[in-house]
């Protein structure tokens, strides 16, 4: 009997003694941004389709302005941890890019991502560093600038996006039609299955300035002002702070007219980029970085 109560409590102190050196699971859990700084790789989940944003070019290419700012990321990693960082680059459907961030199959999405309150409930937003809003493309003839207008009329647009949920908001008569991508919806719409193609404005600006028929086609309507963001996991504030320092850097550069930041957003939005803003739109954006960067210390 003492032999079993011996041997009993030998057994209890070792596996106690084991319980105490194994470390809690929360000890051991690595940030994003240990994961980047010890694999090297930096991945991020952006758009194949949402020009001129994030898109695939004539060559296979993921190019676009989030597509820069990423790359400016990426060189802000590189100085913070003292090390090169390989930008990998994942095209995603929008109604993938929450469950791979929270998955962790991705460590960032900047796309043509609009922060919500539902969507902040789950990943965490950066700075935001474009603005934009849902608007319509329908062809001409059509009157679809308020939300009445829109009763018992067939809306594209794709699933799980701002502008899906703002005409749900602005006309809950409106038949909703969901699309895949972007380029599914336009189709639909030339072939007039569906009556407009809900999408951000400044998507629609780019699709109807490389139309091969511009003039068919009317773009109306404001139906929701966003901000557009990178988006991270929650619970990686040493990420997203490297994200936001990175933002500000390029909207300070940009501000104080530094050559390679102008650069950067000439290329896209500038009279000769891809998308040439109205002056009203290029205004809009400009003025919405100056207010951030008023709100927040000045970087240098």
């Amino acid at each position: 009997m003492l032999q079993y109560l011996w041997a009993k409590t030998t057994a209890i102190s070792v596996l106690s003694f084991g319980f105490l050196i194994l470390p809690s699971p929360s000890a051991i859990a690595e940030t994003v941004l240990e994961k980047i700084e010890r694999t090297g790789k930096f991945t991020a989940g952006t758009s194949k389709d949402a020009l001129p944003f994030a898109y695939r070019n004539e060559a296979g290419e993921l190019v676009g302005y989030s597509i820069d700012i990423l790359n400016l990321i990426t060189e802000q990693l590189e100085i913070e941890l003292d090390r090169d960082i390989e930008l990998e680059l994942v095209a995603l459907q929008p109604k993938e890019r929450i469950p791979e961030l929270i998955d962790g199959d991705v460590d960032i999405v900047c796309d043509a991502s609009s922060f919500t309150w539902k969507r902040d409930r789950l990943v965490d937003f950066s700075f935001s560093y474009s603005s934009t809003g849902t608007r319509l493309l329908a062809k001409k003839g059509n009157d679809f600038w308020d939300p009445a207008s829109l009763a018992g009329k067939r809306v594209g647009a794709i699933a799980k996006t701002t502008n899906e949920r703002s005409i749900r908001l602005a006309q809950p008569e409106a038949e909703m039609v969901i699309f895949k991508d972007r380029a599914a919806g336009y189709e639909a719409l030339e072939n007039g299955k569906i009556d407009a193609f809900a999408s951000d404005g400044i998507l629609l600006e780019s699709w109807l300035n490389n139309s091969p028929n511009p003039q068919n086609y009317q773009i109306m309507g404001d139906y929701s002002h966003e901000g557009i963001a990178c988006m991270v996991a929650e619970n990686n504030s040493p990420l997203l702070n490297v994200v936001n320092y990175s933002l500000v850097d390029f909207m300070q550069g940009f501000l104080d007219d530094k050559p390679e930041y102008v650069a950067i957003f000439e290329r896209w939005f500038g009279a000769q980029g891809i998308l040439p803003l109205t002056q009203d739109l290029k205004s809009l954006m400009i003025d919405n970085m100056q207010l951030l960067i008023d709100f927040k210390d000045r970087i240098k």
